[in-house]
């Protein structure tokens, strides 16, 4: 194993009101220990090689188990032909996302290997459009500039909203917005406050239905938390990166590099049958052998964590083990990547957000930000173009599905009306975690009732203003850290965005309203 590395310094980046959580001291790593600690990491995601990495930083002996050909879990990527890859779809790498950075970093550490995009505009329908380009970044003038530029939004529109009820998303502090708003769901929060119909599919569906469900079966906690990460918590939330090229070029090949010059064992395509608990640690059973360990991490989606802890029966107790066979996901989703044979025109995004196209919730043109794309479209003059529908049917018949989207895409786009598709690769799926009204009192936290097994991944309750890929990466570094100091040794500090109103104003205006 080479000598422990100087980790990069977690910069919180342009917004002074980034909150740091300063890692529980201790010493430097387990090289005072007679042997080092051995820890079993379970799944290759973002959370699980967080973990992995946060651990073996510190001189833990890791293994990290995956069950995928290769790292990534629902960011992963493969080859679907020798200039062409396939992941389970574009995700935006935004600016406060401090800790998920934080890991890149450990790779690329000035974020070489991401590339900004300036704009996601927001096309409804009937063909209004928002956009987030050129509006102020600081709240609550991001929000106020917004407003006052929407074409969804008019004075008589303003004027028969709820000011009680709006002021809830001016003050969000978890897990406080939990217990006022958990028990709500995001359509009912939504039609509350007064928003007009258009105003709430183009600003808030969007990012709910980012969550893989549909307001309706979605906690208005997530969605007043979303607002306060993406728009008054934080004057980075308006901005992303994507990555330079596919997932596995530019993320997960120089993880795991990265994992094995730390001395980590990666190993992929290899699936966890079982866990035994015993008295003197842990047996990880996989399909051809058995791997002992002091310390497990789960950082499996959904079911492989209700499988993995049902075939389990010495882990946890009752009350934990009821609570992780309690753990739904959302509604399936599909991912259609085309390659066509001409171009979208010069102008476009290179993500574009709709709604009231069917089953369309977006496009992205990927030959505009990936240097693969970019590649393909040089070769032929053509294009690559991913399409996005969430919250599909539970029985769902895939190729209706994709050709409903590709039907959308050419209205949308008309010059690719008479577009042929060279090649095509399509995702269904439904592993991702469901936040229904009224689950987060009973959802599984980093630490159980073991203090040597610890949860990590988007599934887990973290209470922090966090989601979706910064959700998973803060929960790998927190279940490190609970590991780490179980040993007595230093953790890793979190960067999160302030958990609390930016404005004092509308901080006490929301008080006196819940009041």
């Amino acid at each position: 194993m080479r000598g422990l590395p100087v980790e990069p310094p977690i910069r919180p980046g342009r917004d002074r009101n980034a909150e740091v959580l300063p890692a529980r001291p201790g010493r430097p790593s387990a090289s005072h220990l007679d042997r080092p600690p051995r820890a079993v990491v379970v799944g290759g995601g973002i959370a699980g090689v967080t973990a992995a990495v946060a651990l073996a930083e510190r001189g833990l002996s890791v293994r990290l188990v995956e069950k995928e050909p290769d790292l990534g879990g629902r960011l992963q990527g493969w080859s679907a032909a020798p200039d062409r890859t396939m992941t389970r779809g574009f995700h935006a790498f935004f600016k406060q996302y401090y800790n998920l950075r934080a890991l890149l970093r450990r790779v690329s550490p000035d974020l070489g290997m991401l590339r900004p995009v300036a704009d996601y505009p927001l096309l409804h329908v009937d063909g209004t459009e928002e956009s987030f380009a050129g509006i102020p970044r600081t709240p609550p003038w991001n929000v106020a500039g917004f407003v006052l530029r929407s074409k969804t939004f008019t004075l008589a529109d303003l004027r028969r909203m709820n000011p009680a009820a709006a002021t809830r998303l001016f003050d969000v502090s978890i897990p406080r917005t939990y217990a006022e708003l958990d028990a709500v769901d995001a359509s009912t929060f939504l039609r509350d406050i007064g928003f007009p119909a258009a105003a709430r599919h183009l600003a808030f569906e969007v990012f709910s239905r980012s969550f893989f469900a549909d307001p309706v079966n979605l906690s208005a906690a997530e969605l007043a938390t979303m607002f306060h990460i993406y728009f008054l918590g934080s004057s980075e939330g308006l901005i992303f990166d994507v990555p330079r090229d596919a997932y596995p070029t530019t993320l997960w090949h120089p993880l795991h590099r990265l994992l094995t010059e730390l001395g980590a064992e990666v190993r992929t395509g290899t699936s966890v049958s079982r866990i035994e608990r015993g008295p003197a640690g842990f047996t990880v059973h996989t399909a051809t052998e058995r791997l002992t360990a002091d310390a497990v991490v789960l950082a499996t989606d959904v079911r492989g964590l209700r499988r993995l802890v049902a075939d389990s029966p010495t882990l946890g107790d009752p009350g934990w083990r009821s609570r992780i066979a309690a753990l739904r996901t959302a509604p399936p989703f599909l991912v259609s990547r085309l390659w066509l044979d001409r171009p979208a025109a010069p102008h476009r995004a290179p993500f574009l957000g709709t709604s009231g196209f069917r089953l369309l919730d977006n496009i992205s043109v990927l030959d505009l930000f990936e240097d693969e794309a970019r590649t393909w479209r040089a070769n032929t003059g053509g294009s690559v173009v991913e399409l996005h529908a969430y919250a599909l049917p539970d029985e769902v018949d895939q190729n209706q599905v994709v050709d409903d989207l590709t039907a959308q895409l050419r209205t949308v786009y008309p010059e690719l009306a008479e577009a042929r598709i060279r090649h095509e690769e399509h995702v269904l799926a439904q592993d991702c975690p469901l936040f229904a009204p009224g689950s987060f009192a009973h959802r599984p936290t980093v630490t159980t009732p073991d203090p040597a097994l610890v949860l990590a991944g988007d599934l887990v309750r973290v209470d922090l203003p966090v989601a979706l890929m910064e959700r998973a990466a803060t929960s790998g570094f927190t279940a490190a850290n609970a590991l780490l100091g179980h040993w007595r040794i230093r953790g890793h500090d979190l960067w999160s965005v302030t958990n609390s109103g930016r404005s004092p104003f509308l901080r006490r205006a929301a008080r006196r309203s819940a009041g």
